[in-house]
C-alpha cells in the first residue's frame, strides 16, 4: 500500500475526516507523552483542538502536570489510533504554548459547565474528596452567574511542531505498512520502514 500524498499534513487531515465519518465518537482523542522532571516517560489523553501552520493545537490548564513537564523538556509525542481503519498516526516534535489571542479564541468556544471547571479544579492536585472540588464548581458558578466567563491566565494551548510523523496501516500477518516523515532543513523527507 502507498500513501496518497507527499504531505503529512494533507494525509492526517484526510485519515481524521475518515476516523469522524467511520463513527469514533472521540476520533481527536490521542495519547500525549511528555517526559517529566525525574526523566521519566508520563502519558494521558488529550483532545486535539486543530491543525493550524503545520502544527498540532491542543488545550490544557498550565498548572497541570502535562505542562510542568512542558516546561522543563518541551518536547511531546502525540498517539492517534482509529481501530475501525486500522490506522495509526505517531508524532513528535517540539512544543510552545500558543497566543493568548488563539487560547481566548477557543476558551470563548468551551461549554459555560467546562469554562467553570478550568476555574475550579486545581489540575493534577491533590484533593480530600469529591465534595471539595463540588465546591468549589458551586462556588465559581455562583460568582460568574450571570456574567462572561474571562479565561484564567492558568488556561491555553499548546502546539506540536512536529519533526517526525509516523502512518501505520493494519495489514494482515502484521505486515503493516509504516511510513514516517522526518522534518529537513528542506521540507520533508519520506521513508517506509519494516512493521
Amino acid at each position: 500500500m502507498e500513501l496518497s500524498s507527499k504531505d503529512p499534513f494533507e494525509i492526517f487531515n484526510l485519515w481524521i475526516k475518515e476516523a469522524e465519518q467511520s463513527g469514533h465518537s472521540h476520533f481527536t482523542a490521542a495519547a500525549l507523552a511528555t517526559i517529566n522532571s525525574e526523566g521519566l516517560p508520563t502519558n494521558r489523553f488529550v483532545l486535539l483542538k486543530g491543525v493550524k501552520d503545520a502544527t498540532f493545537h491542543f488545550f490544557t490548564n498550565y498548572q497541570s502536570h502535562k505542562a510542568g513537564d512542558l516546561g522543563g523538556t518541551p518536547h511531546a509525542a502525540l498517539t492517534f489510533f482509529w481501530e475501525k481503519l486500522e490506522k495509526q498516526v505517531r508524532i513528535e516534535g517540539k512544543t510552545e504554548k500558543v497566543s493568548p489571542q488563539e487560547s481566548d479564541d477557543y476558551w470563548k468556544t468551551r461549554p459555560r459547565d467546562s469554562q467553570i471547571g478550568a476555574w475550579a479544579s486545581p489540575q493534577s492536585s491533590v484533593l480530600k474528596s469529591r465534595d471539595e472540588l463540588e465546591k468549589r464548581v458551586s462556588e465559581f458558578g455562583k460568582k460568574f452567574e450571570g456574567k462572561e466567563i474571562p479565561r484564567p491566565v492558568h488556561w491555553g494551548g499548546y502546539k506540536i511542531i512536529p519533526e517526525r510523523i509516523e502512518f501505520w496501516i493494519g495489514q494482515k500477518s502484521r505486515l503493516h505498512d509504516r511510513f514516517q516523515f522526518l522534518k529537513t532543513a528542506k521540507g520533508w523527507t519520506i521513508e517506509r520502514l519494516a512493521p
